[in-house]
């Protein structure tokens, strides 16, 4: 859909949480100016949401009063706008209020993980359920990548494939390195380390990482690891740490407004997940630093020029590959650049909009 005015445009998420979904759904109200929804909002580790954009937030409750509560606070968006929401319960729940006639207004849904891969049991389950009921309302669904693409319309054929795009995710650039500019905090600047960053949760494998980092500890004693992020997982990471005797090695610094000073001075970044829809911290490490690693962990990593690369789920291989990337010390500066160059968050919200019909 070409636009020749500029379009009504609402962004809807369940939390203000500042994870890489979320950043997405801002950097793209941000370049379009758009107004933002949210079902709850957090009580810390929240976006940074500019001045200039409206935000407007449902419930300060539990996630289940912004869902009850949504209806009401969308009466203003049901015709004439394009709502943009990420998160497969949002997006199905979405959906159906446009199978029912509720939202006349064009709905396009991002898919921030491939959850029917992820999950088993009864989430996988309530899952399906979700996307049976919603998705078929659905005018248009973002997948990150191509590998992402064919694994959401192989288990739901149902889904004419005509709506399902790719758009990669965007990444600000200049506002990365902007933010890489600050000082670290005092007592870390004399510190050696290495750097993660995430949600401690199962997928994220930190465990992994931490266990990889217990095998290399002693050809470097001077070398710390920091894990940026706080979850559900912190008080099993913490037993793990201080089962191998790390708890002067191994830091959970907990949620990090600005990690990207961590990002920028670490001797190396480290991307442990298991499985990912596509890790956005991943472009922001590679903008602010040249020594990368990264695990297979979802469509496309394996074809990202200058990082090192490891299998997912697999404690030997990033060792290995920690150990090349500490002894190698390549910089691929200029490919990094040229990589992430098109991937802008004005790019990302048009070529959406470009497609939806």
């Amino acid at each position: 859909m070409q636009q020749d005015t500029k379009p009504n445009l609402l962004f809807v998420s369940i939390t203000d949480q500042a994870n890489g979904a979320e950043n997405i759904l801002l950097q793209a109200a941000r370049a379009s100016n758009a107004n933002l929804l949210f079902l709850k909002k957090v009580d810390n580790g929240g976006l940074n949401v500019p001045g200039d954009l409206q935000a407007e937030y449902v419930s300060t409750g539990s996630v289940l009063s912004g869902f009850l509560r949504l209806i009401k606070n969308l009466r203003p968006y049901r015709a004439d706008y394009i709502i943009f929401s990420t998160h497969p319960y949002l997006n199905a729940y979405l959906g159906f209020l446009k199978r029912i006639g509720y939202l006349k207004s064009k709905l396009i849904v991002r898919e921030c993980s491939s959850v029917l891969t992820r999950y088993k049991g009864l989430k996988r389950w309530s899952y399906k359920v979700a996307y049976l009921f919603g998705y078929p309302g659905v005018n248009l669904v973002v997948c990150q990548t191509g590998s992402m693409r064919d694994s959401f319309l192989q288990h739901l054929p149902y889904i004419d494939k005509q709506k399902v795009i790719i758009q990669k995710n965007p990444i600000d650039i200049e506002e990365n390195l902007i933010k890489g500019k600050a000082a670290l905090p005092a007592a870390d600047i004399n510190t050696e380390f290495i750097c993660a960053a995430g949600r401690l949760i199962p997928e994220k494998g930190f465990d992994i990482l931490i266990t990889a980092f217990n095998e290399i500890k002693a050809e470097r004693p001077n070398l710390h690891l920091f894990i940026l992020g706080e979850g559900p997982e912190q008080a099993s990471l913490e037993k793990l740490i201080t089962e191998l005797k790390l708890t002067d090695r191994v830091i959970l610094k907990g949620w990090t407004a600005n990690p990207m000073p961590y990002f920028k001075h670490a001797k190396a970044c480290v991307v442990s997940s298991i499985k990912e829809g596509f890790p956005n911290v991943l472009l922001q490490m590679m903008i602010l630093n040249p020594i990368v690693i990264s695990t297979n962990c979802a469509g496309g990593i394996d074809e990202i020029p200058g990082i090192y690369l490891a299998e997912a789920d697999n404690i030997n291989s990033l060792t290995t590959a920690i150990n090349l990337a500490l002894s190698t010390k390549r910089n691929h500066k200029d490919l990094v650049m040229q990589y992430v160059q098109d991937r802008t968050p004005e790019i990302f919200i048009k070529s959406i909009l470009n497609a939806l019909v």
